[in-house]
């Protein structure tokens, strides 16, 4: 008989498949994995409901004391340490403005389950159905239902008329949210899709295929591009500049810069993250400036010179990051975590010295989306919530204009019928 312990080979085999097989919805699902988690990678690792309703209504404030009036203290030991300034006057919400129910949320990092259009509606994908949010209303209707399989990535166009939205199919539809109807069903994929991104006519998806498609949504013959190569694995980040420049992002831990839409071959790959990156979001006020957020396995936020490729600088983000959004006045990034804190993280820029976190999710956040006028950040969580928070100015006037004058220039509509 022997006294040694041998331990499960099952158990010690997730923690190495999560590194082998780059899963970032592995999490740990007791004491033992989250200390063995720790150790592989590191200290911090990772029907009858109505749909969208209020979960309960935000706290009273005292017209003097409002939420914003009051700074965020919660975690000091953690600010401590990363160095932050012994006073700030930057104040963040301790709570939540709103919080909304969002049963059969699919718990799903490589998943966009919602967006924010110009016209102030959110989309949300719970399961195999998107419904819209009218942030000024209230009102909540259904868009529609698949036949079969998820909804795994959402995205408006930039005047906010018309919705994309990505299957776990391989199939990507485009809705008319006003007439209640589907417009096109665009088909070429052999996976997923992973990401969905606009820049005026041109859609352009992602998948598990490693694929890179662009759609000239005014055609019949609506695909302009297939591109393979750039990408080892699933597509899962996707976004344009103002000046038309498309940033990817892949579970090949690689960022791919392309010139335009029609761009064959990419401008700069970039490398730095060592784990899937998902989160990727252009600076609307600095030209060229692409922040970028890796999983569990990296950890870290990065900001990029995307016309020269040069990493301008990185910070440790202590946990995956899955979404990222930008203030419009303050020089600031928000940056959305999964396990094991599931917070949301304000970091100043260029430095990226983090600011604050905030805390009140209790499942991974999936995703972030902005309101139009950059004030407002909704966040979706595996725990079936979406939380509104407050935490930016909102964007002057004129700037709003400038928004609303891009977006009605959009034909879309007029083109795709």
């Amino acid at each position: 008989m022997s006294d040694r312990l041998i331990p499960s080979r099952g158990t010690c085999g997730e923690v190495s498949q999560l590194k082998l097989e780059k899963d970032e919805n592995w999490a740990p699902r007791n004491e033992y994995h989250e200390v063995l988690s720790q150790n592989v990678l590191g200290k911090e690792s990772l029907s009858n409901v109505k749909v969208l309703s209020y979960q309960h209504k935000p706290k009273r404030q005292d017209p003097a004391h409002n939420e914003l009036s009051v700074l965020y203290t919660c975690n000091r030991d953690a600010a401590a340490k990363a160095k932050l300034p012994a006073k700030s006057s930057r104040v963040v919400p301790q709570s939540a403005a709103r919080v909304l129910d969002a049963p059969g949320i699919v718990d799903d990092f490589y998943s966009h389950p919602l967006d924010w259009s110009s016209r102030n509606s959110v989309a949300v994908a719970l399961a195999d159905s998107v419904f819209l949010f009218d942030a000024a209303s209230g009102r909540t209707e259904k868009l529609m239902q698949l036949a079969a399989g998820n909804v795994t990535t959402l995205r408006w166009t930039t005047d906010g008329g018309h919705l994309s939205v990505g299957t776990s199919s391989g199939e990507v539809q485009i809705w008319d949210p006003c007439a209640q109807r589907q417009l096109r069903n665009l088909r070429g994929h052999a996976g997923r899709l992973g990401a969905l991104a606009w820049h005026e006519h041109v859609l352009s998806s992602g998948a598990a295929d490693a694929e890179l498609h662009q759609h000239d949504v005014r055609v019949r013959e609506h695909l302009l591009a297939r591109i393979t190569g750039a990408h080892a694995d699933l597509i899962c980040g996707l976004d344009y500049s103002a000046d038309g420049v498309l940033a990817s992002g892949g579970n090949d831990n690689a960022v791919c810069i392309w010139e335009t839409p029609t761009a064959r071959s990419p401008l700069h790959t970039l490398t730095e993250h060592q784990a899937a990156v998902k989160a990727l979001r252009w600076c609307p006020w600095q030209r060229h400036v692409l922040a970028t957020g890796g999983g569990s396995a990296d950890r870290q936020v990065c900001l990029w010179n995307a016309s020269s490729g040069r990493l301008l600088s990185s910070a440790d983000a202590e946990s995956q990051v899955t979404g990222i959004v930008w203030g419009q006045q303050e020089r600031e990034l928000l940056t959305a975590h999964g396990y094991s804190r599931n917070q949301l993280s304000l970091w100043k820029y260029p430095a990226l010295v983090k600011v604050a976190d905030i805390e009140g999710h209790t499942g991974r956040l999936l995703g972030l989306a902005q309101s139009p006028d950059g004030s407002h950040v909704c966040s979706a969580s595996a725990d079936e919530t979406l939380r509104f928070w407050r935490v930016f100015s909102p964007a002057g006037a004129q700037k709003q204009a400038a928004v609303s004058d891009r977006a009605g220039s959009n034909t879309i509509l007029k083109t795709i019928r």
